[in-house]
């Protein structure tokens, strides 16, 4: 699929700044008629589409954001594939965008809709004026939501292969200090628990987990790095190394795959943080209620809805963010899911 031009693509070919090209192509004060109808012609030229640059100010505006996220992670079940994590940020989405005067409308992508390449209706009728996706979304149809010719933001992940604006929390750093802390714990044989293959951002943290090691001078062993979820994003049941060789410690890629393990460790006669430590990531409200509580990087759900909202804002008002990525910083939080050794 071709590259979508960008205001910064013009901007090189006429040999002036991004915010010139914004300028006119926005009928906006600060650029010549001349200027500005030579940046409107090679606009045209090289297939810019200007459709969607004004259509939040004009008449005919929804003030509305469509907010999509795969139902894969938003289904309540505390066994296997529970997700509040994506609800919470997008109460803070809706709350944000009420303060510009917009409202949302949350679309659930499903599998089937997936599958045949279905959007949802109030793209489809152009009911919205931008869109936010909230968590990784296949990328066919992620092709598909691009091409809908409305601004698009990414909330908590990012396509290295496209300029989308984007905003994630600092997912390396936080498992990186999840890691030096248990290392300082007196930890040694750490094991990572996550399909680094899934998303970027277990990936990211993944590495995170593996600076850490580097770092403090422990060999990262393959066999401690244990996937826990298929190719369709689900967890699957993982298989924890031989009872002799078995790590004092487990970095999680997620709360969520912190208390399957906790559970996995109990029916096997472990106890946590006894004989093993378990670190998390996300730092889930009603999971604090389990016992243990696990010691976890919150991330700033608040302040990564409020970039999000504002990237959408700034491009819905004619600014070319394209490329941006906004990461946000999560604090570590210590719980009783770790002891020293």
């Amino acid at each position: 699929m071709a590259k979508d031009v960008t205001m910064r693509d013009i901007a090189r070919e006429m040999g002036v700044s991004a915010v010139t090209v914004s300028k006119a192509l926005n009928n906006k004060e600060g650029v010549g008629n001349p200027l500005r109808d030579s940046i409107r012609k090679k606009a045209k030229e090289m297939g810019y589409k200007l459709t969607f640059i004004n259509k939040a100010l004009r008449e005919d505006s929804s003030k509305t954001v469509g907010v999509l996220v795969d139902a894969l992670y938003i289904v309540i079940d505390k066994t296997r594939n529970t997700s509040p994590f994506y609800l919470r940020m997008y109460q803070n989405v809706v709350i944000t965008l009420a303060e510009y005067g917009y409202s949302a409308i949350l679309e659930v992508i499903t599998d089937e809709m997936l599958l045949k390449g279905n959007l949802p209706k109030v793209l489809v009728d152009n009911k919205v004026d931008s869109i936010l996706v909230m968590g990784p979304i296949r990328e066919n149809y992620a092709n598909l939501v691009v091409n809908r010719n409305v601004p698009v933001v990414y909330l908590d992940f990012y396509d290295e292969n496209k300029d989308i604006p984007c905003v994630v929390t600092d997912n390396t750093y936080g498992v990186y200090s999840l890691t030096r802390y248990l290392i300082e714990k007196g930890h040694q044989q750490i094991a990572f628990l996550g399909s680094i293959d899934a998303t970027p951002s277990i990936l990211d943290r993944y590495l995170g987990y593996y600076r850490a090691l580097l770092t403090n001078h422990i060999c990262p062993r393959e066999d401690y790095l244990i996937p826990d979820r298929g190719v369709n994003g689900r967890f699957i049941d993982f298989r924890l190394p031989d009872k002799n060789d078995m790590p004092t410690a487990f970095v999680c890629n997620c709360d969520d795959a912190g208390y399957v393990l906790i559970e996995h460790l109990k029916q096997k006669g472990y106890r946590v943080p006894e004989d093993i430590s378990v670190v998390g990531f996300d730092n889930y409200t009603f999971l604090n209620f389990a016992s243990p509580r696990l010691t976890t990087i919150e991330v700033d759900v608040v302040e990564m809805a409020r970039k999000a909202v504002n990237l959408l804002i700034s491009m819905m008002h004619g600014e070319d963010r394209s490329g941006s990525r906004i990461v946000v910083s999560g604090k570590l939080v210590i719980g009783n899911s770790v002891s020293d050794r």
